[in-house]
């Protein structure tokens, strides 16, 4: 009961979160800056939309291909076509129920190509922490490049004792987590500890596989594809196509978190976008409108190649 309870919370609180913001931000426009919101929709450069969406569906299949560099260390093989789709479904399946996405690919490549599902999940999760590396690298780069500006965002928005006290509660439940993981015998621990064993190879293989820093490579790649389809967005509307780089790298960084921690950043990438674009003396009207432009135009191209994928997978697979 608990468990189910636990499941439905992950998938109903992060899309009641997006819903109040949403409510909470045009309630707070008048009638007459709702207008001008429509009139940014309206006569936003939709050329510079879909060069964003095509770039996006580039970074798509970069991380599809990236993937076999890890699967082939294992020994496991699985074909471009069942990776790009598994990772095109597993963005559409995170729409829903954040990181179900993560679990999705480990299964179809389980099912479609006979890769164990934790060696398989283990090197979703390398990538994951890769990609993290490479956000965190992104965003200290946004505080070397725009310290008043991340500094203004964070902490005059978040008092500096409330910030301290998350961080070190956050470190203390690290710390005790790992005691206990370490030293306990009980029976859940162990069990525990007997399944991630296939997860640690996977995790581990990046640093051992032959192909490490072509990986490492197409890491770069992907990311770049990321910057570049956010530039390409920001020409969509007048107000930010001027934006310089430090104000994209720390835009795209806010936006990125918005994303990585939320179902896909449903609510809150428009609202914390709008809310950072000030800092740049971009009005709020124009900021939200930017951010639920950008964000439908790249949740439109994970829905329909999600459920091209949905059609075509098995179809593709028909002899297995």
């Amino acid at each position: 009961m608990k468990i189910q309870l636990g499941k439905w919370l992950s998938i109903v609180l992060p899309i009641l979160l997006g819903v109040f913001l949403t409510v909470y931000t045009y309630n707070k426009f008048s009638a007459e800056e709702i207008e001008i919101i429509k009139s940014k929709f309206k006569n936003a450069n939709y050329y510079y939309v879909f060069l964003a969406v095509g770039v996006g569906f580039i970074g798509n299949a970069l991380r599809a291909y990236r993937w076999k560099y890890m699967l082939d260390h294992l020994g496991y093989h699985s074909t471009f076509q069942n990776n790009f789709m598994a990772v095109n479904i597993g963005y559409l399946l995170n729409l829903s129920v954040p990181k179900s996405g993560e679990i999705s690919r480990a299964v179809i490549v389980k099912k479609y190509n006979g890769i164990p599902f934790d060696k398989g999940f283990g090197t979703i999760v390398a990538e994951r922490i890769i990609d993290l590396f490479f956000l965190l690298f992104f965003m200290c780069l946004a505080v070397v490049l725009q310290f008043n500006i991340v500094k203004a965002f964070i902490l005059d928005k978040i008092p500096f004792k409330l910030l301290l006290l998350t961080t070190v509660t956050g470190i203390v439940c690290l710390v005790v987590m790992i005691a206990i993981y370490k030293r306990s015998k009980l029976k859940m621990v162990l069990a525990f500890k007997e399944k991630i064993t296939g997860l640690k190879e996977g995790v581990m293989s990046i640093f051992h596989m032959e192909e490490k820093w072509t990986y490492l490579f197409q890491t770069v790649l992907i990311w770049i594809s990321y910057l570049v389809t956010y530039y390409f967005a920001t020409k969509v509307i007048p107000e930010t196509s001027v934006l310089g780089v430090g104000a994209i790298i720390t835009s795209f960084v806010v936006g990125s978190i918005a994303i990585a921690f939320t179902n896909s950043g449903f609510g809150s990438y428009p609202f914390l976008t709008s809310k950072v674009l000030l800092f740049y003396t971009i009005a709020e009207t124009a900021g939200n409108a930017f951010g639920w432009i950008i964000w439908t135009s790249q949740m439109l191209l994970v829905l329909i190649l999600g459920l091209l994928s949905f059609l075509f997978l098995p179809i593709l697979n028909r002899n297995k």
